[in-house]
């Protein structure tokens, strides 16, 4: 049986957010924070990009209600969060305002985030050899790259992924999902509230994104997303480091990861930027789709679709194996 808490904090997160969107709705066209339309973007009208910031707003009264007092790590957590939002609401602003923030400030804040969650202790420390029955601790300094590497790293590939209608929310959906069963098997309080409260804020702002879409997550949204799975599967099932472990996060997160692998590695041979999209890019698996006659609505279907499987995949092999 799930415990109460789980429940609890996952209806007080739904609740916020769903309470307070419209609010962020208003303001976000009050003072022109919006997307609008262009080449590349063919929504019709103006869109709120204040979805991001509703998330965090209710996913931090839940952090601080039931979460935050649990574990010394967590002010790291949720400092680390605030900092990904803040330089993303940065974005989103200079987009609203038909401007690019550089790409460099970006990385620098998303690096000292994640510099501050391995200063919490929320990071990749090893693995456990079974051939010895031993967990092997990995040098310091390479503790810190992987750590740093996967963070930044989903960050990115959340920002990727948002480019349909309720696409990166609903992946984040699935893969916080499989976190909460993986850390419920697991026993892990901690991480199981996590991702309740993470699924709650996203399942709220998806009543407001899914097709058509009344609000943008922007770029603030997708960095939290990417910044808070990549934090809880650091706490969750990498602190385990056994074999099957390790493959959890990277089936339930697997559509993106590997589509962003790809993306980058066709851009780079292209000579192109990594990180800058344009009118000719259709390497995403979702304009991949749209070019290929799918609407976006079951472009999303599909994909979320495979992202399930892959995820229940990551389930099975834990009961099996763990």
């Amino acid at each position: 049986m799930i415990p109460w808490v789980y429940i609890l904090s996952f209806v007080v997160v739904f609740a916020l957010i769903m309470l307070s969107m419209p609010l962020f709705l208003k303001l976000a066209h009050k003072f022109d924070f919006t997307d609008k339309p262009t080449e590349r973007k063919k929504h019709a009208a103006p869109m709120p990009l204040s979805g991001g910031i509703a998330m965090f707003a209710a996913f931090t009264v839940g952090f601080l209600i039931f979460i935050i007092h649990r574990d010394p790590v967590m002010p790291f957590l949720l400092g680390g969060a605030a900092m990904i939002v803040a330089v993303g609401l940065v974005d989103d602003y200079s987009k609203s305002k038909g401007k690019e923030f550089p790409v460099w400030p970006r990385l620098l804040v998303h690096f000292g985030a994640a510099t501050l969650a391995f200063a919490g202790n929320i990071r990749f420390t090893g693995f456990f050899n079974h051939f010895t029955d031993t967990y092997m601790y990995l040098p310091i300094w390479l503790q810190f790259i992987l750590t740093v590497l996967w963070i930044v790293g989903l960050v990115t590939v959340f920002n990727f992924m948002d480019g349909l209608d309720g696409l990166s929310g609903l992946l984040a959906l699935v893969a916080g999902s499989t976190f909460f069963i993986v850390a419920l098997y697991m026993g892990q309080t901690e991480s199981a509230l996590l991702s309740a409260i993470l699924v709650a804020a996203v399942a709220g702002f998806l009543r407001f994104n899914l097709p058509p879409a009344k609000v943008y997550m922007g770029d603030s949204g997708a960095y939290l997303l990417g910044f808070v799975l990549a934090a809880i599967s650091l706490q969750g099932a990498f602190k385990q480091a056994t074999v099957v472990s390790l493959v959890i996060p990277m089936l339930a997160m697997g559509v993106p990861i590997f589509d962003t692998v790809l993306v980058v590695a066709r851009r780079l041979l292209a000579h192109k930027p990594a990180h800058v999209a344009d009118t000719t890019d259709i390497t995403h698996i979702h304009y991949r789709l749209l070019k290929r006659g799918l609407s976006p609505r079951h472009a999303v279907l599909l994909i979320v679709l495979i992202s399930t499987c892959l995820s229940l995949t990551s389930i099975i092999l834990l009961l099996t194996f763990q």
